[in-house]
């Protein structure tokens, strides 16, 4: 009958109702939790790309003076860590061999593959991010700017002169020169492969009570090739040691925080597991960190606070 046949025909076509919910719900089961960390990526890199094009083609010039010693050492040609070579060390390496172990352990951990991958792009990106704005709104001389200037004859030698004195045609060498602060080779290295570092010492735990020396070695190996770039930097003349002392721990302190936002403190018990993506047994699309030990302990004291029972002692065991 025409009845029946439409009958049929409405119950074998999902209705929108059922395919909106099937949106929400795995909006809120997979993407609800990272969302907002992709909208900040979106914001950031199309912010980057265009400083880097169109805004900070030429950085702040400093007025320096010839007679300066501090910006009188040679131009290095060839760098110990050129920017091809940085990116492979402190990009590529790192990332390698966050893919293995995620391959090798977390075969069904995808939140915590997630997570972990989500956070070192993070690192790189932020630092690079602030990195270069500071580079071109401070405008610092590097170390080898009068290498690099070529001053004009008869040009004064104990006045303060601009750029416009230099008579180098290379325009990126020469505006280059006004990039020493921070140092980006040393906080790229810190943030990549310091976030590398943070995330093995909480899978091996190592500032847990008896964690093997060979763990610890390897833990922090990432933080000595770090510091072996940073170091590069002034072996090239490029910076001094505050321009690579502050570069490095803007690297660090970026790589940390973005480590530490899905990952409990390295002194908790559960530092080599991410903080959870929902609450479990409550309702679905609320995010909620894990509490680590002195988080739990000082609730503790509160419970006992307000109602005198035994609940720290119960805690506690």
């Amino acid at each position: 009958m025409p009845g029946s046949e439409s009958h049929s025909d409405s119950r074998r076509r999902p209705s929108s109702t059922s395919i909106t919910e099937s949106i929400l719900r795995i909006w809120r089961e997979k993407c609800q939790p990272y969302a907002a960390d992709y909208i900040g990526l979106a914001i950031i890199l199309p912010i980057w790309i265009c400083l880097q094009l169109f805004i900070y083609t030429e950085p702040f010039h400093r007025m320096f003076a010839l007679d300066d010693r501090r910006i009188q050492y040679p131009h290095a040609e060839i760098e110990h860590v050129p920017v091809p070579w940085l990116l492979l060390y402190a990009g590529a390496f790192p990332f390698a061999i966050l893919v293995t172990w995620s391959f090798v352990f977390y075969k069904q951990k995808h939140h915590k593959t997630h997570v972990t991958l989500l956070g070192f792009g993070i690192s790189l990106l932020v630092t690079l991010f602030v990195t270069d704005i500071i580079k071109n709104a401070v405008g610092r001389p590097r170390p080898d700017l009068l290498s690099r200037c070529q001053p004009a004859p008869n040009t004064p030698l104990h006045e303060l002169i601009s750029y416009t004195s230099c008579t180098n045609p290379n325009h990126h060498v020469l505006h280059d020169g006004w990039r020493s602060f921070p140092s980006g080779h040393s906080s790229f290295a810190f943030s990549g492969l310091g976030y590398l570092s943070f995330f093995l010492i909480s899978q091996f735990r190592i500032l847990h009570p008896r964690a093997g020396l060979y763990r610890t070695l390897v833990a922090f190996s990432p933080f000595l090739g770090a510091a072996l770039i940073a170091i590069s930097r002034l072996e090239d003349y490029r910076h001094d040691v505050f321009d690579v002392v502050v570069g490095s721990t803007l690297g660090l302190g970026v790589g940390y925080g973005c480590w530490r936002r899905w990952f409990p403190a390295l002194s908790s018990g559960g530092c080599d597991e991410p903080h959870a993506a929902f609450e479990e047994g409550g309702e679905q699309g609320v995010f909620e960190r894990i509490r680590d030990e002195e988080e739990m302990l000082g609730q503790g004291f509160e419970m006992q606070g307000r109602d005198g029972g035994g609940y720290l002692g119960t805690a506690v065991r």
